[in-house]
């Protein structure tokens, strides 16, 4: 090979990409059993720590572009888990409130993370190899967002 800094096996993205994935995947049948796709999840997850926010928050808090979040946003409120309403005291802004429907799925929600724990487990995957990881992975997300393209 030419070029052997373009090998697939010496790339970090390409196993981050890949372990995403994966992991996506296998949060997929949890997540189907309560009708939700990943990206709402996340928002979800979100919502249920604070509620009643801006849309810039998610969009920063979970480092999406305005223009992912609001197709999946509308999704959402017509499915009945949120609410997207003006802010009172600045009309540009949309604040995003949970439902009932919303609020309630959260106990639907609470056995995921074990689901996907055993998961993990099954496939013979350390806890303590991703809480080694988990600190790594803050520092490469913290360093990479600051930085501008």
């Amino acid at each position: 090979m030419p070029y052997p800094e373009l090998s697939l096996n010496s790339q970090l993205c390409v196993r981050i990409y890949t372990v995403s994935r994966l992991l996506t995947q296998s949060y997929r049948p949890f997540l189907e059993k309560i009708n939700l796709t990943y990206p709402q999840y996340i928002v979800m997850m979100l919502l249920w720590e604070k509620d009643c926010v801006p849309v810039g928050y998610i969009s920063e808090r979970l480092l999406l572009e305005t223009n992912t979040l609001t197709p999946l946003l509308k999704r959402m409120e017509k499915e009945g888990l949120i609410t997207r309403k003006r802010n009172s005291e600045d009309t540009r802004q949309k604040i995003i409130s949970l439902t009932p429907k919303g609020k309630l799925l959260e106990e639907k929600a609470v056995d995921v993370p074990h689901c996907m724990a055993d998961v993990l487990k099954e496939n013979n995957i350390p806890s303590e190899d991703l809480l080694t990881m988990l600190p790594v992975l803050d520092n490469m997300i913290n360093k990479l967002k600051t930085k501008k393209h």
